[in-house]
């Protein structure tokens, strides 16, 4: 009977240091995340402004792109319009041609 009475009292107290070690443990790893954050976010700035700073550059290149796209539909635009007329008139005519050689 004695021996149980040791572990009755025994047990809790092994129980309890062990609580206290794992949240001694819980404790440091909270503190390394916490540093852990602190470093990614100075990184995660970092990156940012240095997207920013070439974001003057992006816009710039958007903004020659769009022109020069424009640029390209109306010489396409004149083009396929110069064509256009080109074969209207030749089927006027040869329809015109044709009509002639009916009468």
């Amino acid at each position: 009977m004695t021996v149980i009475k040791f572990l009755q009292a025994l047990l809790p107290v092994i129980i309890y240091i062990l609580l206290i070690v794992l949240i001694i443990i819980g404790i440091i790893i909270g503190i390394r995340a916490i540093q852990t954050m602190r470093k990614l976010d100075k990184v995660v700035d970092n990156v940012n402004d240095k997207v920013e700073s070439l974001n003057g550059l992006f816009n710039i290149v958007d903004f020659t792109t769009d022109k020069i796209s424009l640029i390209t539909d109306k010489v396409v635009d004149g083009a396929s319009n110069l064509i256009g007329s080109i074969f209207k008139k030749r089927k006027r005519k040869k329809y015109e041609d044709d009509e002639e050689e009916e009468d």
